[in-house]
């Protein structure tokens, strides 16, 4: 006789419907790159650095503040356009996400959509396995197939639905927050072909796009007053610490965003106040008096530049939509 399941009965029931498919992706060797960058001319190291827990917590920061309109403006239009957003894209079909999450952006369009399936892509198995429990929590009837993998580098599915007549059910992905503004602008137009590759011919993505605009609102977005963003930026010195037994004095870094109007992009830098000496995973490294380690990129799209980006991709624009202000666009694109 079979013996009975140990755990609650809710929780049996979320496991039930939670599916993992691990492609086993490649990881950097942090020691490596790190090293690599920081040796480098000029001096960086990749935004991914930012993200400890302390990490998560102030950029869940800077979302909230005056200044950063990004979420602010992009939340705006899903939960005032949600209805025609979900008129377009048509219900029941699957809905795969590049990252993971339980933001108000998604939870929005799991509840308009009511997808077939849930296909959640992170690299990071256990925050990909987190975040799909907790949506499963919150969602009866939704089963998630969540799939460990590095959406940047393009991948296959390794799970999709048939339909009754055995077809393969339509694919609508979901690509928020204007992540697309971290890749330069040709790994971007790869990137994008990498999407089209896995949707296939007739898929949908609803994807987030920060728009160029006036050099002094997009300063103040990432020079927040409270300093908030300051500390993020500084944050990936002390998670470099921790992870490569580093002696970085972070207090002897200043904060710097500015936006490189010619390119298109705001660019986050870490300036050395002073000249300076450190060790980071037994390796030194001397830095004179205003040198600086480029730390991010955020990349901003004129509406046209942007369906060119898409078109060379392979994607028909289907539709845009805007907030109030027009400071943020959320693009329906086909792949054709």
């Amino acid at each position: 006789m079979a013996r009975p399941d140990p755990r609650p009965a809710s929780t049996a029931a979320i496991e039930a419907r939670v599916h993992l498919h691990d492609l086993k992706p490649q990881l950097v060797d942090m020691r490596e790159e790190v090293l690599a960058g920081l040796g480098a001319t000029p001096r960086r190291i990749a935004p991914k650095y930012f993200y400890d827990q302390r990490g998560s917590e102030l950029f869940e920061a800077i979302t909230r503040l005056p200044e950063y309109y990004p979420t602010r403006a992009e939340i705006s239009i899903f939960e005032s356009r949600l209805d025609a957003l979900c008129a377009i894209l048509g219900r029941g079909n699957v809905l795969l996400e590049f990252g993971s999450g339980s933001s108000r952006k998604i939870r929005l369009l799991l509840e308009g959509l009511r997808p077939t399936a849930y296909l959640p892509v992170d690299i990071s198995r256990e925050h990909l396995l987190e975040a799909a429990r907790a949506l499963a929590a919150d969602y009866e009837w939704l089963e998630v197939h969540a799939i460990c993998a590095d959406y940047a580098a393009g991948f296959e599915l390794p799970w999709r639905p048939r339909s009754a007549d055995g077809e393969s059910a339509p694919i609508t992905g979901f690509f928020p927050g204007s992540s697309i503004g971290n890749f330069e602008r040709a790994a971007a137009g790869r990137f994008l072909a990498g999407v089209h590759r896995t949707l296939g011919a007739g898929g949908q993505l609803l994807i987030g796009v920060d728009r160029r605009k006036d050099k002094a609102r997009l300063e103040a977005a990432y020079n927040d007053a409270a300093g908030v963003t300051a500390a993020f930026n500084r944050n990936a010195l002390l998670h470099l610490n921790r992870a490569l037994d580093g002696d970085i004095d972070v207090e002897a870094f200043d904060h710097r965003a500015h936006y490189n109007e010619e390119a298109g992009r705001i660019e986050m830098h870490l300036v050395a106040r002073r000249d300076l000496t450190f060790s980071l995973a037994a390796e030194n490294f001397a830095f004179a008096a205003g040198e600086t380690i480029h730390t991010e990129n955020s990349y901003k799209y004129a509406p046209d530049e942007f369906r060119a980006l898409a078109a060379g991709a392979g994607f028909d624009t289907v539709e845009e939509f805007t907030d109030t202000e027009g400071l943020f666009s959320v693009f329906i694109l086909r792949a054709v």
